[in-house]
């Protein structure tokens, strides 16, 4: 069963950063990785489903001109939003499994979404539908970005990698790259169902 916002009250009401998302080297470089493996250099219209304090929020506004960030309760919104303060970022309480309509209001397409340590907060079938409306949310050629913890965790529906089999098995993406190792599993699609061009490739280097 997916995790709902009950179960989140409980895990902010032990303090203001219960993941150590501003403190911990690893989800520093966590960040640091993510930035770096976003195949673009700026996007237009960005979504972060499930952004927290923030912390990886402030570096995804630097690269886009437009942020929609959301959490599904209002204490870390709040923290969120004392951290960012910019007319570029919009921040929304909703959940992945909530109408798109809240976030996408004018049907525009985001040409980047960003799903870092959420995916295994829902169970398959809400994960599966989820990713199905996150690919037709995004416009031909977007990215979609996921990062996971790949330990088990007892409370989490799915693992880290098997949210990420979910996400590849979604059709209109097609995988462009990714960084594993032992405590991450980080992937990079686009929306296509054709192979995509590396990065190289696409700059007329290869």
């Amino acid at each position: 069963m997916s995790l709902h916002s009950e179960y989140f009250d409980g895990v902010y009401a032990e303090g203001d950063d219960p993941f150590g998302l501003s403190t911990s080297w690893y989800e520093d470089r966590k960040y640091s990785i993510t930035m770096a493996s976003l195949p673009q250099r700026r996007y237009r219209r960005a979504l972060e489903p499930g952004c927290s304090i923030g912390v990886l929020t402030q570096r995804l506004a630097e690269r886009c001109d437009s942020l929609v960030s959301t959490d599904v309760v209002d204490p870390p919104l709040r923290l969120a939003r004392t951290r960012v303060e910019s007319e570029d970022v919009r921040f929304v309480k909703w959940s992945l499994t909530e109408n798109w309509n809240v976030v996408d209001p004018d049907a525009a397409a985001f040409d980047l979404v960003v799903l870092s340590e959420v995916g295994y907060y829902l169970d398959e079938r809400d994960l599966r539908r989820s990713m199905d409306t996150a690919a037709a949310h995004l416009e031909p050629g977007g990215t979609l970005l996921a990062v996971h913890w790949r330990h088990p965790v007892a409370d989490y529906p799915l693992t880290g990698d098997q949210v990420h089999g979910v996400i590849a098995d979604t059709d209109g993406l097609s995988r462009l790259g990714g960084y594993v190792d032992e405590d991450l599993i980080l992937e990079v699609f686009t929306a296509s169902n054709e192979r995509p061009q590396s990065i190289a490739q696409s700059e007329g280097l290869a």
